[in-house]
């Protein structure tokens, strides 16, 4: 187990700060584009894509250092353009603390932002050399797309199976992980074993983030979240500890439908959030990310006993302790 919660990142530190480099916006962009990027760069989060692709690419001695800095940089960017839009989309104008790009650009300008982040993302996917990442980028990109679509239609579809929710969830976190595990393989080796195995590890590791994100959407500290707690509930999202709540207390349904007919709910919605994030739920819910983490390691069992498996598998088990 590691020391601290990022000791998995000390054996990669430094290709991360190249990966930091690449990303920076170059000087001859347009100039406020440029800021906003710079802002959106600094107020990201710990780099876990791009760190995901550096280590599984330590495995292969003779890959490509710049190739996959390049991967790597496609990666976060690919993410950090999804907010842009995640942030429209939602009318989120606070984001870790930070003001949203929508908070002071226009509808169409942020639309065009974050078109030109996609862009720059693709941009450094071709610069890989290699027609098969490209195609895994461009297959991720509209899975990531799909997965918000999802979300949308399925808003307040209060009984929605949780085969919908591990689906939705794909889409939106699992895939961006699976492809820079999958694509750091493509680029190291032609083992098709390892390959697959290097997926189905990101795949694991992004569905458990992304359950225990919606853990601490109902028990993280909101200061430290930079949102109120039950936030998706309150947009209408079922995540799966409302799902295990609804098992035992399947007439919390009318609570949440009154809410969103605006019947003068706010103050029961409240208290079920509180009540949710009490309950038994929570750690069924986490039974289900471990589920997905003891998965993600497994899948590890293909590649050599060294530090970087013991980091990935590290890393796997930070998912599930981390408090935001």
């Amino acid at each position: 187990m590691s020391s601290h919660p990022h000791a998995f990142l000390d054996l990669i530190s430094d290709d991360l700060k190249l990966v930091e480099a690449k990303m920076q916006a170059p000087n001859e962009v347009f100039q406020p584009l440029a800021g906003a990027i710079d802002l959106l760069l600094k107020s990201g989060g710990k780099r876990l894509r791009p760190a995901t692709a550096m280590l599984v690419g330590k495995f292969f001695p003779n890959i490509d250092k710049e190739r996959l800095v390049s991967l790597a940089a496609a990666i976060e960017t690919l993410h950090t353009a999804t907010l842009v839009h995640d942030d429209l989309v939602d009318g989120s104008l606070m984001r870790r603390g930070h003001p949203t790009l929508n908070a002071t650009w226009s509808t169409g300008a942020t639309v065009l932002a974050g078109d030109f982040v996609f862009a720059r993302a693709a941009y450094f996917a071709a610069e890989t050399d290699n027609v098969r990442v490209m195609r895994i980028f461009a297959q991720t990109l509209m899975t990531i797309c799909e997965g918000e679509l999802r979300q949308l239609y399925d808003l307040r579809n209060w009984d929605q199976p949780k085969e919908a929710y591990f689906r939705r969830i794909y889409g939106k976190t699992a895939a961006l992980f699976a492809a820079a595990t999958e694509s750091a393989a493509v680029l190291g080796t032609d083992d098709e074993a390892v390959i697959s195995a290097m997926r189905d590890y990101g795949y694991n590791l992004g569905m458990a983030f992304q359950i225990m994100d919606d853990i601490l959407d109902f028990v993280g500290d909101e200061v430290v979240l930079g949102k109120p707690v039950g936030s998706d509930l309150r947009q209408g999202t079922v995540t799966l500890p409302v799902f295990h709540y609804l098992q035992a207390h399947p007439e919390a349904i009318q609570i949440m439908r009154a809410a969103g007919r605006g019947n003068g709910a706010d103050e029961a919605l409240n208290q079920l959030i509180r009540d949710i994030g009490r309950s038994p739920a929570i750690e069924a819910t986490r039974e289900d990310a471990l589920a997905f983490v003891a998965a993600a390691k497994d899948a590890l069992r293909i590649m050599p006993d060294n530090i970087y498996r013991q980091a990935l598998a590290d890393l796997a088990d930070y998912v599930v302790r981390r408090s935001m």
